[in-house]
């Protein structure tokens, strides 16, 4: 197995190409997680596994709760199941509230504030109510807590992190929040053991061929529990050493087609990219600050054949997305007949007429 082999057997892994799933709530299950800060993008992530899908389809199963998006893994946004949001905040949150503690202390925000907060939140939201963020900030400021300087984003996600609260249904064009514990009534509690056995099985089954360093960086977890999770899934999984690297995957994973020759509009923070530490099997060095700023923005890219070839990025009129493309390397004339084909089906996801403008046909220029 070469590089641009692991990249074309992580597109069957991820479901991206010959997917095995119907419903949203199926990719995501299989996914683990969905990184998801960008919602719109993430949206279209699952939906690019899901031929077919559409914008209003992958809504509708977050307003009935199937899939949930909060914070978990890494303090940012997640896309998951609703069957799998207690057992992986139950692994996770805490190592993420111990990365926040300094930045808490810098806006003096303490245990004493959040679990007043917590308390507030889940008084105003009893009952299955669901409230968009600016609800629930005006309930804290109410109670005479400040929310400025970044303190409200830091109270929500306390309160994520928490298990008080997670995604409800959408609220016209706005999100809101819903007591976990009625949205998710929690079932059976699995312990920390079966936790890391089941978020490694999950990562490695859905993401592989990826390291155990990959691993560490998706999930994380302590490179030490990282260590204990693979050797408890080791035995369910293959491996191969691809130069200094030991890469884990499934049995089952089909023979790599080397003629696979598939165009992919990848979204922003797409798992496809950002879930791996080493990403030289999907994108080349000198392509790597074009694709993700210095800042961690994943941005949109073109991907044929495993690899990143450009990036895009959309403007939208009132029936119609318009794409651009800004290349990295030469494309033909029929690799962009294919980024057109894609593009009509992104167009065909928001219920939009679809129209590609080919900014350059040269390395980066």
């Amino acid at each position: 197995m070469t590089l641009p082999d692991i990249s074309i057997a992580r597109e069957i892994s991820q479901q991206i190409v010959e997917t095995r799933f119907n419903t949203p709530n199926e990719i995501v299950t299989w996914m683990g997680a969905m990184q998801a800060q960008d919602f719109p993008m993430v949206k279209w992530a699952v939906s690019l596994r899901l031929p077919g899908s559409s914008e209003a389809s992958i809504e509708a199963a977050m307003d009935k709760g199937e899939i949930l998006r909060t914070h978990l893994l890494r303090p940012t946004w997640h896309l998951v199941a609703a069957d799998d949001i207690h057992w992986m905040l139950g692994l996770t949150a805490n190592r993420i509230k111990a990365s926040m503690k300094s930045r808490d202390k810098e806006l003096e925000l303490d245990e004493t504030i959040y679990s007043k907060c917590n308390a507030l939140i889940q008084k105003a939201l009893s009952g299955c109510k669901q409230f968009t963020r600016d609800e629930i900030i005006a309930e804290i400021k109410i109670a005479g807590i400040a929310t400025d300087n970044n303190r409200a984003s830091h109270i929500l996600m306390r309160a994520e992190l928490d298990g008080i609260v997670c995604s409800g249904a959408l609220k016209g064009n706005k999100q809101t929040y819903a007591l976990l514990d009625e949205r998710v009534p929690k079932t059976a509690i699995i312990s920390r053991e079966e936790s890391l056995g089941k978020l490694a099985s999950r990562y490695f089954i859905s993401h592989g061929p990826a390291s155990l360093n990959d691993f560490v960086w998706w999930s994380g977890l302590a490179v030490s529990d990282a260590r204990i999770a693979l050797e408890m899934v080791k035995t369910d999984l293959i491996s191969e050493i691809i130069g200094n690297e030991t890469y884990w995957f499934r049995p089952t994973l089909k023979p790599i087609n080397p003629d696979l020759n598939k165009v992919i509009l990848l979204p922003a923070f797409d798992e496809f990219i950002i879930s791996y530490k080493d990403r030289s099997a999907s994108l080349l060095l000198n392509d790597h600050k074009k694709a993700v700023s210095d800042n961690g923005i994943f941005r949109p890219v073109i991907m044929i054949n495993g690899l990143v070839t450009g990036i895009w990025k959309r403007r939208f009129l009132k029936e119609k997305v318009i794409i651009e493309t800004d290349f990295l390397r030469q494309h033909t004339s029929s690799e962009k007949k294919q980024i057109e084909i894609e593009a009509a089906k992104y167009g065909l996801f928001l219920n939009k007429k679809a129209e590609v403008i080919f900014k350059n046909n040269a390395d980066g220029k």
